[in-house]
């Protein structure tokens, strides 16, 4: 069974612990770039939550994995970093998979 993860600062992904999702704190951009090759290289992982102030710096290394079937890096918002970069990737994930805009 495939898991899933999320790599952020610690106030952002403390909370998806409750969720069983494997948690990986990152304080700057390198260490989420770390984190984020280890996770995929283990193809263990289907999805993999990064928070959206990491993932504005990663979209050259989110878009290595854009083909793959797995895993799927989905940029999510992050407290206090309101860019709007994780909603829009969420919207225009979910416009891919449905064919339209339903948010």
């Amino acid at each position: 069974m495939y898991k899933v993860a999320v790599i952020g600062k610690r106030s952002d992904v403390l909370g998806f612990m409750a969720l069983g999702f494997k948690v990986v704190e990152a304080e700057d951009t390198e260490s989420a770039r770390r984190a984020l090759h280890s996770l995929a290289k283990t193809h263990e992982y289907a999805v993999i939550f990064l928070c959206e102030n990491f993932a504005v710096g990663l979209e050259e290394d989110i878009a290595k994995y854009s083909d793959d079937l797995i895993p799927a890096i989905v940029p999510i918002p992050s407290a206090g970093s309101d860019t709007g970069y994780g909603m829009k990737a969420i919207t225009e994930a979910v416009e891919r998979a449905v064919g339209a805009d339903v948010l």
